[in-house]
């Protein structure tokens, strides 16, 4: 991100190192009574989806600077340093049995994923540092534990606290050049009238990544050029960051779409020639003729 949120600073984040799927990760938190006090056995947090039958160890994660300060003989901490204050699970592949099992305790953190980017900090008290971010739509796990308006997490195998309310317990559709090819009906039916079926996987493709797309004129089987075999499209948009984002996707999933070329603002990309990248066009004397209004791509 190009600033930090909610008025924090720039933080980098972490490289991903947990293993964890099906729904949970296992760990324990202790929580604190007042400063420098006992803790409290460990909760269990059930996941909506346990399924398999999940076992544990003694070693156990504190959440705070503090907890691993104070949690004497109670329990034992598996948490290293990395240079600042932020904690992390070591030995995480120690500790995992298989995809669907990480053994960090007795508790069950459960799947959720981060509405908005977050920031990321060691702790839930006024004097915690900030120790990176978490992009929007990212899978962490949830340990239950929620202490002066903020989460405890796993993220990237490290325990962090992120503002309370931004966590969501289904995943978030992905849209844009980052989403998948999805062949499901969308926008507007007429446009698919002619095409061949690659043609109109491509329509409802890019429909879907752009929600933009639904109701923007979109020109399929005319009788001129590459349209009269039914496997071309134009994408008429006079944004060009929205015509530079559908040509990004087209090109990303260019294969599986089967795709012949893309032209876009006076250029065109070709699959067989993508080593070449984009490549410059002649002036074909207007603005619809280069290609400054559309993106038009067409398949094999």
């Amino acid at each position: 991100m190009a600033g930090s949120h909610r008025g924090d600073t720039r933080a980098v984040r972490k490289t991903k190192s947990i293993v964890a799927s099906a729904g949970v990760a296992v760990l324990a938190t202790g929580v604190a009574v007042g400063a420098g006090a006992a803790f409290a056995e460990p909760t269990t947090l059930i996941a909506k989806n346990a399924g398999a039958s999940l076992s544990s160890t003694k070693a156990n994660v504190p959440s705070t600077r503090d907890d691993a300060r104070v949690a004497g003989d109670r329990r034992e901490t598996v948490v290293s340093r990395d240079g600042g204050d932020r904690e992390s699970v070591s030995s995480v592949e120690e500790l995992t049995k298989g995809p669907e099992q990480v053994e960090t305790g007795t508790a069950k953190a459960v799947k959720r994923w981060t509405e908005e980017t977050l920031n990321l900090w060691s702790a839930y008290g006024k004097h915690a540092a900030q120790n990176g971010e978490v992009e929007a739509g990212e899978l962490v796990y949830a340990t239950g534990r929620t202490e002066s308006g903020r989460d405890e997490i796993i993220v990237d195998g490290e325990v962090a606290w992120v503002t309370t309310g931004n966590l969501s317990d289904e995943k978030p559709e992905t849209t844009g050049v980052a989403a998948g090819v999805s062949g499901a009906a969308c926008g507007d039916s007429s446009v698919e009238s002619g095409l061949v079926a690659d043609a109109v996987t491509v329509y409802r493709a890019v429909c879907n990544a752009f929600p933009e797309v639904a109701s923007m004129t979109v020109g399929g089987w005319d009788a001129h050029g590459e349209h009269t075999s039914g496997k071309a499209l134009d994408f008429m948009t006079g944004d060009k960051a929205l015509g530079d984002s559908i040509a990004a996707y087209l090109q990303q999933h260019a294969a599986e779409l089967n795709l012949y070329d893309i032209i876009w603002y006076q250029r065109i990309w070709t699959p067989v020639r993508a080593s070449e990248g984009w490549r410059y066009m002649e002036d074909r004397g207007s603005t619809t003729a280069n290609h400054y209004d559309h993106v038009h791509v067409s398949t094999n």
